[in-house]
């Protein structure tokens, strides 16, 4: 199981940190917010340094269906409502920026990037697709209603936005990080004053930005609670019609569809990490309906962190932290926010104001309805009764059969079946007594 995108790509390789060193900003994580975060921070001179725990882009990033794109799904008429118009014109050109930022990098780089229009559609409800066109024309978007015959399936239509783009991620980073100071097999085990520990060495910093996917301090900034992690599969497949738009069901159970070369990459059977979802047998299922002679040529599953609104966590991790900042819970859109993110903390480190910081603070109010969820599930966890718990909070963990793995439903931190860590926020393996299935 590999996604497509590691298949024949050479990632640039880092020394690991030998003994202690000082800079500027420290940057703690190695994936694509945290490579682009040194990318532009070196561009403006700032001293950085990037400490990655093992090889950058070794989770997420690789592992992206890679579009680029402002259409976050029905985002913006649900925006207007919840936060005013003001602010959902913000998220529009703090998106669509990181989209031509990309634009701007891509130009010179091998890195498969193409001019798309992205799409998203609906089975049914064509009013809710008609809401979003209007939604999007008060803030500025220019969005297109479309019929969808590049789908195998009717629809009620789409609404689409021109413009935007999809490329190959870790070719894309291959080019960038070249010549990025960056540490890699360098685990920051422990934060003190200023002071990164690692089992090599100390970094002393002044300012911190921490892109760890899930943010890796429990004491400050109650992110335990702000965020959960959804698991999202992937086949990509030969011999399945090619499509030129890009598509994603504005449905939370539907499908997202690209192509890539001769490849048409399929998504979707996800659902709440440590949950019991369709995963890729849902896809195999839907291929095996709708393009009965594709044949898959690889698979895999992503992970990502949902915020309690839809928006990001992008700016000051909390007030009990002061000069460390944070970038998570991107919400199935890693591409763009992860641009955003490097963008805005670019300001924020540097102290310049920017108009994107109150819209995506993490200090924001936490009072939306997905905060009970979050911490339903975790009392739920915690007291039923199992002898293989998460070392992250002590959350019950859950077999995944589809990935041979343990499952934490509670944070997302995911363990192989021999305990060895597969994904945050745990830090550390699992203790297991012999194998097998809780």
């Amino acid at each position: 199981m590999d996604s497509i995108w590691r298949q024949n790509v050479e990632l640039p390789r880092f020394r690991a940190l030998e003994g202690s060193v000082r800079t500027d900003v420290l940057i703690i994580g190695g994936g694509l917010a945290g490579i682009l975060c040194a990318c532009l921070l070196q561009r403006e001179g700032v001293d950085y340094l990037l400490a990655e725990g093992g090889r950058i882009c070794g989770g997420n990033t690789g592992r992206t269906t890679a579009k680029i794109t402002a259409q976050h799904g029905l985002i913006y008429d649900r925006l207007i409502r919840t936060v005013g118009e003001e602010k959902a014109g913000l998220y529009l050109e703090a998106q669509q920026g990181a989209v031509e930022r990309y634009y701007e990098l891509c130009g010179s780089i091998d890195c498969d990037f193409e001019e798309k229009t992205s799409f998203v559609y609906s089975l049914a409800d064509r009013e809710k697709l008609e809401k979003e066109a209007k939604a999007l024309c008060r803030i500025g978007g220019k969005p297109v209603m479309a019929q969808t015959q590049e789908l195998p399936f009717p629809t009620a239509g789409a609404v689409g936005m021109e413009r935007q783009a999809q490329f190959h991620p870790l070719k894309f980073v291959s080019a960038v990080a070249g010549d990025l100071r960056i540490c890699e097999d360098t685990y920051v085990r422990e934060l003190k004053e200023k002071r990164a520990v690692t089992d090599r060495g100390e970094i002393g910093f002044e300012k911190l930005i921490i892109a760890t996917h899930f943010p890796m301090d429990n004491k400050h900034g109650m992110y335990f609670l702000k965020l959960y992690q959804h698991r999202s599969y992937v086949t990509a497949m030969k011999h399945a019609a090619p499509m030129e738009g890009m598509y994603v069901d504005e449905a939370k159970g539907g499908l997202s569809f690209r192509s890539y070369g001769e490849y048409l990459l399929l998504g979707g059977g996800g659902g709440r990490t440590g949950k019991k979802c369709g995963g890729w047998q849902e896809l195999r299922d839907f291929a095996g309906k709708y393009y009965p002679g594709a044949q898959e040529n690889y698979c895999w599953a992503a992970q990502d962190t949902m915020s309690l609104d839809g928006i990001p966590y992008i700016g000051r991790y909390s007030p009990g932290m002061p000069d460390c900042f944070v970038a998570a819970g991107f919400n199935k859109w890693g591409i763009t926010s992860s641009m955003v993110s490097a963008m805005l903390l670019t300001d924020l480190v540097s102290e310049r104001k920017s108009p994107y910081e109150e819209l995506f603070s993490p200090g924001r109010s936490m009072l939306r309805p997905q905060l009970l969820d979050n911490g339903f599930e975790a009392v739920m966890s915690m007291l039923t009764l199992s002898g293989k718990r998460c070392p992250h909070m002590g959350c019950a963990l859950k077999w995944n059969p589809a990935e041979h793995s343990f499952d934490c439903p509670c944070h997302g931190s995911r363990f192989d079946q021999d305990g060895g860590l597969l994904d945050n926020p745990a830090s550390g393996d699992l203790k297991v007594q012999g194998k097998g299935v809780l």
